[in-house]
């Protein structure tokens, strides 16, 4: 194995045979099960402390909750509300780590507006719980708080109704690019020697004697099935904690509850405003976080009881964020300023309180029998410390002493030479013939791997043009996901190596058959399966588009389940496949 990060395409199509063949003939120490930024931190974790991992993912790298959050890589400032000063302080330092040694190419400082909208009160009460927050680590590569009149807060965000505030705060948090991040966690747990494989479903569990020795897992591609054997097995399925456990036959120490939240996204211009606001509701907290080219507004907090998978966006859900963010707006937005709506599921721990957006977000980890371990809770930013108790409590089942944890030193791949490359974008630029804020579009994808993104392109130089329908992104982007990031269909590059499912009006259906053609020569395609893919990929936007006009959960999620699903073998319940005795 190289020992330069990203060197080799670990994630590769021709990876997967072996990746197969490794699963089901190898003894592993740890066998984690999903591929969201928790499952992939305790392989990695786990891989880094010198133990042998696999990691199975049923879907996507991050095609649940991880693709799906508010975008923030944050210490969570209203937690202190709630008194939860353990894990503000947590957070922070995780975001330290992140935005300075872990990600800094992915995870990026961001100016916050608070806007303050009670006299005499809210100013001291507010300004007293962002110094709380810089003091517990918010304010080191961030600037600290700075106290603005209204007239100071309306010429930062002068979208902003003059009636909507009487002062403001700014302090400063960070955004990451969440489907990218845990991708790039996995990518990582791979270089350091995990064997990582998506669309390789967990269908039961094996035993000796009294202990899970492992996994049977099922091919979503094709059907296939093997056995994975493993000293210990982590379950770390996020909303699916319950339905994972349920086949092990073993009673759980903790249940998960689903709590949907709805995102918007709408074009940059329709909100006038130099930096990311937040505005607090009735019920919790709504956020206005720049993206790109767009504002990304959310989010809601309720009970989600229906498919996990694919949570619909109602209409209800959208009007909700509308009537909100219209409050504090001098123009009001309307249905038709929205480029791309989504909705994610956070996992909380059930039975706190009746009230989701009360739940803790505290993480739970426990050893539900001997050789299963469960992670669930938390919040995205704390992933890496969720890790490192999931794979501590794991270490009681592995046969060799184990390691500590060391991964608040190990960065990501692309972060590694990341920041002298951002001096020498005008180079970069130069080298391919790319415009300086494109190269740095990449870096901030990529980050020290650009190199070998535009490196595809040298002999088909034409990868270097934008897609047509989706110009924010390259064309080699695109056969790179496929080629290097583990991408196998249509909607994994879409909706999560890039984000053209939700920035752009068509959702992605305007460029899918040139991006199907793009990566049909690496991913093997022929033309029927290349119809196959964009036909499949247009289904589903037009179930989500309608989904998202109707009252209700349960229309709209009739309308989303009944669409095809990209992975043509998947099993929804998986209970149905496991074998009698699991």
């Amino acid at each position: 194995m190289s020992t330069q990060p990203g060197t080799q395409f670990l994630l590769s199509p021709s990876q997967r045979q072996e990746a197969w063949d490794r699963l089901g003939s190898e003894q592993f120490d740890v066998v984690v099960v999903g591929g969201g930024v928790v499952g992939a931190g305790v392989a990695l974790d786990a891989a880094t402390r010198g133990l042998r991992v696999a990691l199975v993912e049923a879907r996507d790298f991050a095609s649940g909750t991880s693709s799906r959050s508010s975008k923030m890589f944050h210490g969570g400032l209203r937690y202190l509300e709630q008194l939860e000063f353990g894990l503000v302080r947590e957070a922070l330092r995780e975001r330290e780590l992140s935005l300075t040694t872990l990600a800094p190419h992915l995870v990026k400082p961001l100016e916050f507006l608070f806007p303050l909208t009670h006299r005499v009160w809210e100013r001291p009460y507010i300004a007293a719980g962002i110094f709380l927050y810089d003091q517990m680590g918010g304010a080191k590569s961030v600037p600290a708080q700075k106290h603005l009149t209204r007239s100071g807060a309306l010429r930062m965000s002068p979208g902003l109704k003059r009636s909507a505030l009487i002062g403001g705060i700014r302090y400063f948090d960070t955004v990451v690019d969440d489907a990218r991040h845990t991708m790039t966690v996995a990518r990582t747990a791979a270089h350091y020697g995990a064997v990582v494989r998506t669309s390789t479903q967990v269908v039961g569990f094996l035993r000796e004697a009294d202990r899970v020795s492992g996994v049977r897992v099922r091919d979503s591609e094709n059907g296939q099935a093997t056995e994975v054997r493993g000293h210990v097995v982590v379950n770390a399925t996020g909303v699916w904690t319950d339905e994972i456990q349920a086949l092990s036959n073993q009673r759980g120490r903790f249940r998960v509850r689903a709590s949907k939240g709805v995102h918007i996204v709408v074009p940059r211009d329709r909100v006038v405003s130099e930096a990311a606001i937040i505005l607090r509701t009735e019920k919790s907290v709504l956020f206005v976080i720049p993206w790109g080219g767009h504002w990304i507004i959310g989010t809601t907090d309720t009970d989600w009881n229906l498919d996990l998978a694919h949570p619909a966006a109602t209409k209800a859900d959208i009007d909700y964020i509308l009537g909100q963010v219209n409050k504090v707006l001098v123009t009001p937005l309307t249905h038709d300023d929205i480029d791309g709506v989504y909705a994610g599921l956070r996992p909380l721990l059930a039975g706190e309180s009746d009230e989701t957006s009360k739940l803790s977000r505290e993480h739970a980890v426990a050893r539900v029998a001997p050789g299963l371990v469960a992670i669930a809770g938390g919040k995205y930013t704390t992933y890496r410390v969720m890790a490192e108790d999931a794979v501590d409590l794991a270490a009681e089942d592995v046969p060799a002493r184990v390691a500590s944890s060391i991964t608040e030193k190990v960065p990501l791949v692309g972060a590694d030479g990341y920041f002298a490359l951002v001096n020498q974008t005008v180079q970069v630029g130069e080298q391919y013939g790319l415009h300086p804020y494109r190269v740095k579009h990449l870096l901030d994808r990529y980050g020290s791997l650009i190199h070998e993104v535009l490196e595809l392109a040298e002999e088909a130089p034409e990868l270097l043009a934008p897609i047509t329908d989706a110009p924010d992104y390259l064309q080699v982007e695109a056969v790179y996901a496929a080629a290097a990031e583990g991408a196998l269909h249509l909607e994994d590059i879409l909706a999560r190596r890039t984000r053209i499912s939700i920035e752009y009006p068509h959702r992605g259906v305007n460029c899918a058959e040139q991006v199907a053609n793009l990566v049909a020569p690496v991913l093997g395609w022929d033309e029927a399966t290349v119809d196959r893919e964009v036909e499949t990929y247009r289904a589903r936007v037009e179930a989500e588009v309608h989904s998202q006009a109707q009252p209700d959960d349960t229309s709209a999620d009739a309308l989303r389940a009944a669409a095809p699903e990209a992975r043509a073998e998947i099993l929804e319940p998986v209970r149905s496949a496991a074998q009698p005795g699991d």
